[in-house]
């Protein structure tokens, strides 16, 4: 074991519609607006209270945001399984900034559309095996040429795609 754990699980709804852009590589990516909310009655008034978070989502598997582009939409309730990833970057005065962000790429990422029209869960996995479905198989390479770093996994991190098969 390795001792250690980066994975993120959200339930939530878009904010916006999503934003898929392509590299310089011509690989998809898909940046979510997702908002989780917390609903709670004050004892001292009991009024209802309210706290919503927005988390930014970066989705790098190429299968993924060919669902997301398609079956999504502002107000979509979406469960999202990724690690979070933090980024430096300057703003243009020159002052480092960071950003931390849900990372969807690879094998530990997972998607699962809430209201879907089926009117039940429905898993990626599920939509991309359907037969008729035009959906391209997980690509998990990266851009290390795209220039804004969305998200992008740090290249030297090492990871068990790196590892030589034992057999």
């Amino acid at each position: 074991m390795s001792g250690s754990l980066n994975c993120v699980q959200l339930i939530g709804n878009l904010g916006a519609d999503p934003e898929i852009r392509k590299t310089q590589t011509g690989m998809s990516v898909a940046v979510l607006r997702l908002a989780t909310s917390d609903k709670w009655k004050d004892k001292a008034t009991g009024e209802q209270k309210e706290r919503t978070e927005w988390h930014r989502v970066v989705c790098w598997n190429e299968a993924l945001v060919g669902v997301i582009e398609q079956y999504t939409r502002k107000g979509s309730k979406l469960f999202v399984q990724g690690e979070l990833q933090t980024r430096k970057w300057q703003d243009q005065q020159g002052v480092d900034r960071y950003s931390t962000e849900v990372v969807m790429t690879g094998f530990n990422c997972k998607l699962l559309l809430l209201n879907s029209s089926n009117g039940g869960f429905s898993d990626q996995n599920d939509n991309a095996n359907r037969p008729g479905n035009s959906q391209p198989p997980a690509d998990t390479s990266h851009d290390p040429d795209m220039g804004d770093g969305y998200g992008q996994p740090d290249q030297g991190s090492g990871s068990m795609m790196d590892d030589e098969i034992p057999f």
